[in-house]
């Protein structure tokens, strides 16, 4: 295995498994975790972390250098904190405005802010991809391909509306069935979209005995792809079953599959697929 160019890595950690997959995939080299509070949903106390608001910028600078880290990961779900509430210290502060003006435009904008200022505190920034071994996610079929044709068209159209809306900075993610729009993604995120999906009238989407539809998730083409790329695991894929779709689409080289056994097992178990395509 390369080695990598980093000394420590300092893990900034949301909510969902992915930073336990990495904290799985890198063990034995030395990871800090800095546990986002309120966003965080998972156990690190065996792990050298330390809890700390999303708005105490500096603490976090502050703690990912006492501990070496010259490298940071972001990796988890945040979702959008209510300023009024959130504990700040005066670097977070200093970065509101900007943060601000940054997130009319988008999450993606925003995020670029924020790696911004860890890179001028003088650390690299890692993407989960290369940590978790998923450097290029190929094109091809995981699953069960059994009538993959028959639900190519949704797919194509799918991650055609993922594109339009990622172009606006929405979301990643949209749910197409027989030609037709079901859902897009914006700030709620992938599980409630898929939520919303479920609570649609039968006849609009498929059931798990006879499923159609595919949910579509891909990059920004403004991603910043160290940070945000779209993910999908065992939740999702049982969302996706309990929605009524017959599968998955993903972009090659533009997405992370978490706990790739898990997913496959519940690929096969429901009878579902993912699609890998290279983008178009």
């Amino acid at each position: 295995m390369t080695e990598p160019g980093w000394t420590k890595l300092g893990l900034i950690a949301g909510g969902g498994d992915l930073p336990l997959e990495i904290l799985k995939a890198q063990a034995g080299r030395p990871i800090f975790v800095v546990a986002l509070r309120g966003f965080v949903d998972r156990d690190y106390s065996s792990t050298d972390h330390v809890s700390i608001s999303v708005g105490e910028i500096g603490g976090i600078i502050k703690a990912l250098k006492a501990a070496g880290c010259d490298a940071i990961c972001f990796a988890g779900y945040v979702t959008r904190p209510d300023l009024k509430s959130l504990k700040m210290d005066a670097r977070g502060l200093i970065m509101v405005p900007r943060a601000l003006a940054a997130g009319r435009k988008g999450d993606d904008a925003v995020i670029r802010v924020v790696v911004d200022e860890f890179e001028r505190a003088g650390f690299a920034v890692v993407g989960a991809d290369s940590l978790i071994g998923q450097g290029g996610l190929p094109a091809g079929v995981i699953g069960v391909a059994d009538n993959i044709d028959a639900h190519r068209e949704d797919a194509a159209k799918a991650m055609a509306v993922a594109a339009d809306i990622g172009r606006l900075d929405i979301g990643q993610g949209a749910v197409v069935a027989n030609g037709i729009v079901l859902a897009v993604e914006a700030q709620e995120g992938t599980n409630a979209m898929l939520e919303r999906v479920a609570g649609l009238p039968a006849p609009l989407r498929g059931s798990p005995e006879h499923p159609f539809g595919i949910l579509a998730k891909r990059p920004k083409p403004i991603q910043e792809r160290r940070v945000d790329l779209p993910t999908i695991g065992v939740d999702t894929v049982e969302r996706c079953a309990a929605a009524g779709l017959a599968g998955i689409a993903l972009e090659a080289d533009g997405a992370l599959i978490v706990d790739r056994d898990g997913v496959e097992a519940a690929l096969e178990r429901h009878g579902l697929f993912v699609l890998v395509e290279a983008a178009s």
